[in-house]
């Protein structure tokens, strides 16, 4: 089985070589690229993950396929809020802050429903699986 990050590589490549559209596992989903700063390095770390627009917001979920432990862009995103977004071929800067609650549960639900993968990942997992807002941050 190859490496998690010589997978993530792959689909970085191909996501940045086709305008953000990608194949494979992630056909036809909505993808995007997360930058985050490690948490006790500092070095920049880039995740493609699946994301949902809801109600003016854009999610992204900790889910980890289901592991019972979070994601480590998860942790670093958590240490340092500030993200850097890539999106079909736009690039912004973004906060990131987790979703609490109820709108959380609202939001993990309406990403299942599309995606059944999610509902089995929350099945799989004591855990409750963190949603994520990237709020984009004003241009200056």
């Amino acid at each position: 089985m190859p490496e998690v990050t010589d997978w993530n590589q792959e689909i970085i490549e191909e996501f940045r070589a086709n305008g953000g559209r990608v194949g494979g596992s992630f056909a036809g989903a909505p993808v995007l690229l997360l930058h985050t700063r490690g948490a006790r390095t500092g070095k920049e770390r880039v995740n493609p993950m699946m994301y949902l627009d809801l109600d003016g917001g854009r999610y992204v979920f900790a889910s980890k396929a289901g592991a019972d432990t979070n994601p480590d862009w998860y942790h670093n995103l958590v240490a340092n809020p500030d993200v850097t977004v890539e999106l079909g071929t736009e690039t912004y800067q973004a906060r990131a802050v987790v979703v609490p609650g109820e709108s959380r549960d609202r939001i993990y639900a309406e990403q299942a429903s599309r995606y059944p993968g999610f509902a089995e990942y929350a099945a799989k997992t004591k855990r409750v699986i963190p949603v994520v807002e990237l709020r984009r941050k004003a241009e200056t």
